[in-house]
């Protein structure tokens, strides 16, 4: 822990600073150092990724960018999306990485809580552009990949406001742009923009400064001794905080190569880490959980992995990949694109995610949640108590902005109101401040940390948080529907909690099961999407009038203790179907 604390410290939040500095010193001093390879087999040095950078930089500024201004990058794992990201930072552009499962209503508005005055996307990505609204239709959108009459005629009509990106990148030079456009750049200030769900509401933009980013790469390569001999496996989506900033900076800040595939294959994984030689990986639970289902093989320690690191692996996970891949070390922690204070395993302790034994040194604390009421438990002066051993409680930090130094802050995100939701102020002395990351944890007696699951209105479900606000506001659009209650239940084998829709219908109005399922496919990313529906005959109210959700999670999907009609939802048929002990074998779904 000193190691990583060591190499964060190296970047100040008041110094000169830029991202595109340390891209730029490796262009230098390694330009022919691989930086990253497709598993298609296209590969980029760091002196051609300066070089395209450059290019994008020219034709951002062509178009009369500015310093601090916004462009929406909406791109999957490619090439481009490097060229795109290092480019604006290059003239002190801010890149917004929009998760490409976005869609409808959500679209317009992460366009809005950045201000974006462009974006960047992939062909495949016009339909859902050309289908939204608000800024969708008013916004430049440039179309990084294919151009000219073939180009237009292979993906249908473009809306009038998208163009073809490759012509102004052909007629630039790839010159470096003036240093002096990010030279009022300091350490504290935004690098990119991250969404997430949060806890409550529609996806927030988070600050991604560039000290924070550059740090996290420094500690990690610290702790893991990363060189340029190291190759990273990137199959997490580069939007995300896993791969985007915990992987690609623990890469650069080592001067190593990435390996690309555009999404996660179980059936490809090892395969790819023998043919590219790959000792690094970053995870997410899932990943592992279907790497663990595949049959076993004779090679399957046969591979150069040396570490890997992540969050959400269970215990039962952890034994698998010690003693069946063979994997030496690894170091499962927990953190957050917007969290100020995190944990990390560094002895391999199966199941946990961390520990604190020395609390002076971290700004984390565990104090005690009603889970049921959602809320944290205060004694009479109204403060809040630590956890003992055992007991579930909310993870918060302290807030911490100390000079020349960036652990501890609360960068926050574009919204200032989003940002004080997220604060709670004098909780345990005047003055103090505390950022609630809305996690559940319990502790044992050698202060180990292990994850229990995300508090309030959101639920965590492959790796991706699920706001039921945003959810249920989506979904009572369907026809006929009086309420509908969006909560998360638990699934034996699945790490988090899939989503489940208690929806009221309208005296006279039936459930029409095909229609709730266009409606969700239309509107929300497919992880958002609940897997199971019941059709309840009435709402369940506090007396002031709030959705009550702790009764329907305890009941589930199980129909012993869950009485009214439940259904499944069933992607090959394009629906939700009556829930069955043969559906759920067919879908693959274990029972409650």
């Amino acid at each position: 822990m000193d190691l990583m604390a060591a190499g964060a410290a190296r970047y100040s939040p008041e110094e000169a600073l830029s991202v595109a500095d340390r891209f730029e010193e490796l262009a230098r001093e390694t330009p022919d150092q691989i930086f990253l390879q497709t598993v298609e087999g296209e590969i980029v040095s760091y002196g051609e990724l300066d070089r395209q950078s450059c290019r994008y930089a020219q034709a951002l500024l062509g178009l009369g960018l500015e310093p601090g201004q916004v462009v929406a990058v909406m791109l999957d794992n490619c090439p481009e999306f490097f060229y795109a990201q290092i480019g604006c930072a290059k003239i002190g552009v801010i890149p917004a990485l929009v998760n490409t499962a976005t869609r409808g209503p959500g679209l317009d508005h992460v366009l809005r809580v950045t201000g974006a005055r462009m974006a960047l996307i992939k062909h495949h990505y016009l339909p859902v552009w050309a289908q939204g609204e608000g800024l969708c239709r008013e916004l430049p959108c440039w179309v990084v990949d294919g151009e000219g009459d073939a180009f237009e005629s292979s993906v249908g009509a473009l809306p009038v406001q998208a163009r073809s990106w490759q012509p102004l990148v052909a007629a630039v030079a790839p010159d470096a742009p003036p240093v002096a456009l990010r030279s009022e750049i300091r350490g504290r200030d935004p690098f990119c923009y991250l969404f997430t769900s949060g806890t409550t509401g529609m996806p927030k933009a988070a600050l991604m400064s560039h000290a924070r980013w550059l740090g996290v790469g420094s500690g990690w390569k610290n702790l893991l001794q990363v060189s340029s001999a190291d190759v990273f496996y990137c199959m997490l989506p580069l939007f995300h905080g896993a791969a985007g900033v915990s992987l690609v900076s623990n890469a650069v800040a080592g001067g190593a190569a990435i390996v690309l595939r555009k999404r996660f294959s179980a059936s490809a994984f090892w395969s790819d880490v023998r043919r590219h030689g790959v000792t690094l990986f970053q995870y997410i639970g899932e990943v592992c959980r279907y790497l663990a289902q595949r049959p076993a093989e004779p090679r399957d320690r046969q591979h150069s992995i040396r570490a890997m690191t992540g969050a959400g692996l269970s215990r039962e996970l952890w034994s698998v990949f010690r003693e069946r891949f063979g994997v030496p070390h690894i170091y499962e922690g927990y953190g957050g694109t917007e969290t100020n204070c995190n944990l990390l395993n560094v002895d391999n302790h199966p199941g946990s995610c961390g520990r604190i034994p020395f609390p002076e040194q971290s700004n984390a604390r565990l104090f005690r949640y009603d889970v049921e009421q959602q809320e944290l438990i205060m004694d009479a002066a109204g403060r809040p108590s630590e956890c003992k051993p055992g007991e579930v409680g909310e993870l918060l930090g302290l807030v911490l902005n100390l000079p020349g130094v960036s652990g501890g802050r609360f960068e926050g995100y574009t919204d200032p109101e989003a940002n004080e939701k997220k604060l709670m102020r004098n909780l345990l002395a005047p003055g103090d401040v505390w950022y609630r990351t809305g996690d559940l944890f319990i502790r044992d007696p050698e202060d180990y940390y292990y994850f229990v699951d995300r508090a309030g209105d959101s639920f965590r479900w492959k790796s991706e948080n699920v706001s039921t606000m945003e959810v249920a506001s989506i979904l009572s659009s369907l026809p006929g529907a009086e309420m509908v209650n969006v909560y998360g239940v638990t699934v034996p084998g699945h790490e988090g909690r899939a989503g489940m829709a208690a929806v009221v219908m309208q005296e006279g109005c039936e459930f029409d099961p095909r229609e709730l399922y266009r409606l969700a496919r239309e509107q929300l990313p497919e992880y958002a999407m609940p897997l199971f529906v019941r059709v309840a005959s009435q709402a369940d109210l506090t007396a002031s009038f709030k959705l009550r959700k702790y009764n329907l999670q305890q009941q589930s999907y199980d129909p012993r203790r869950c009485k009214e009609p439940l259904f499944i939802r069933d992607p090959s048929a394009e629906t939700y179907i009556s829930y069955s002990e043969d559906n759920l074998r067919r879908l693959e779904i274990p029972p409650a």
